[in-house]
């Protein structure tokens, strides 16, 4: 499973730290549905709406989009789109636009009015979404049926997962908004091997807090999806029962199972060698 390779970005702790409150400063906190905010942010809110239970679009479609009822705008509303995209600046104000910001990416080309790119939401811009637009649960199933090739094993494996755990798959809001990325935080709510494998994931894409291809990223959060499944997520909300959650790693989706059973021989082989440089130092 592959998807477009479109540059680098921060790993999730990056997402947590940095690009979660810049977005969330530059674009809003609240779903432009549940309260009024600054046109700008309503504007950018909107584009990215469109986007993620689009797909890839042009400027010129996402404007077709947002005016389906009123044609004769479409013109300006696309060259909207293309500021809100690159930013502007004047009167000596620079407001970056959401391809800076990361929340965006160039997804190829089209031909059909000319030569124009066309944009698709970045693994990022997935998670800003999730965590501000207030989906609907259908709209999260159209966004994962639009992003099946950026999350190819949460995304591309929606329709299986939602088949064993029901409502549990939109917990990957929980993950959006930055929750259980502090390994800390899951020490004492399980006593299944949470914190060290989450302490692996951390770990192994430590060095990647600026630089880290989007791939790698999709990857990270993967893990951390099913891994966090086991975390409950209040004192209400139990956690995924574990026979439920094991069922999604059987024969049924094998590709599935093999992938993550790959991921904990990383996990347990980290261990195994942090152990083994124990015992070294205790025959010192």
């Amino acid at each position: 499973m592959t998807f477009t390779k479109t540059g680098t970005m921060g790993n999730l702790y990056a997402y947590k730290v940095y690009t979660r409150p810049t977005a969330r400063r530059l674009y809003g906190e609240f779903s432009y549905r549940k309260k009024s905010i600054p046109k700008h942010h309503e504007n950018i809110q909107r584009m990215l709406h469109i986007l993620a239970t689009n797909g890839s679009l042009t400027t010129w479609g996402m404007a077709k989009v947002d005016l389906v009822n009123d044609t004769s705008k479409v013109r300006a509303k696309e060259k909207q789109y293309r500021k809100l995209l690159v930013g502007r600046k004047d009167r000596g104000k620079f407001s970056p636009g959401i391809l800076e910001v990361g929340l965006v990416v160039i997804d190829g080309k089209s031909n059909l009015r000319g030569s124009a790119n066309i944009y698709r939401l970045s693994v990022n811009g997935v998670l800003y979404c999730l965590d501000v637009l207030d989906l609907t649960n259908r709209e999260i199933d159209r966004m994962a049926e639009k992003y099946a090739l950026i999350l190819p094993w949460v995304f591309g494996k929606w329709d299986y997962l939602k088949s064993v755990i029901g409502n549990d798959v939109y917990r990957i809001r929980v993950l959006a908004k930055g929750l259980f990325l502090d390994n800390i935080h899951t020490i004492k709510v399980s006593k299944l091997p949470v914190y060290e494998i989450l302490n692996y994931l951390s770990s192994k894409y430590l060095d990647y807090f600026e630089h880290m291809a989007e791939e790698d990223l999709a990857e990270q959060i993967s893990c951390w999806y099913f891994t966090q499944l086991l975390i409950p997520t209040s004192n209400k909300k139990s956690s995924v029962e574990y026979d439920q959650w094991q069922k999604l790693f059987t024969k049924k989706d094998k590709e599935l199972r093999e992938w993550y059973q790959n991921f904990l021989d990383e996990v347990t082989a980290f261990y195994e060698n942090r152990f083994n440089m124990v015992k070294k130092i205790k025959k010192l």
